[in-house]
């Protein structure tokens, strides 16, 4: 895997490499739900974020990212919900990212896909997924959500 850096424009070091991630979501009984899986290292609950792939936008590249790692297809909007920070760790060393989050109404859930045996999905409330995941930046996305449900279910969501 080729992982990508970025020089800061300043020149003075290397900005955090960017990945993109799939905010999948449904209404449930008028009720808004997230989906989360589980990483395949650690186990831990996440949302479906890979790296930019050549040739796709990156809304394009998260719902790929949410097709391989959960199933999911859907409407993905083309402008970002928002974003978080965390530091990938890899065999040796870990790397800073930045993850664009691009919010993803789920149309169809597959039984079968790519990474179907290496992870678990489950639906949630925002407020669940906001004290199962680790990330900060992620928790306080999801306490967005819970305080304003129309910044991914109406108004406020840009148009897919």
């Amino acid at each position: 895997m080729t992982i990508p850096f970025n020089a800061t424009p300043d020149g003075s070091g290397t900005a955090p490499a960017r990945q993109f991630a799939a905010l999948c979501w449904r209404l449930q009984d008028r009720a808004l739900e997230v989906l989360l899986i589980s990483s395949r290292d650690t186990g831990r609950w996440v949302i479906p974020k890979g790296w930019p792939m050549e040739g796709l936008a990156p809304s394009a590249a998260a719902a790929r990212e949410a097709w391989e790692e959960a199933g999911v297809t859907g409407l993905v909007a083309s402008v970002e919900l928002g974003s978080f920070s965390y530091d990938k760790q890899l065999k040796i060393t870990s790397v800073a990212c930045l993850v664009l989050v691009f919010a993803l109404q789920v149309q169809h859930l597959a039984d079968s896909y790519p990474e179907s045996k290496q992870r678990q999905r489950k639906w949630v409330s925002p407020d669940e997924a906001a004290g199962m995941v680790q990330e900060p930046g992620l928790q306080e996305l999801f306490a967005a959500l819970i305080r304003d449900p129309a910044m991914i279910t109406g108004a406020g969501r840009a148009a897919p």
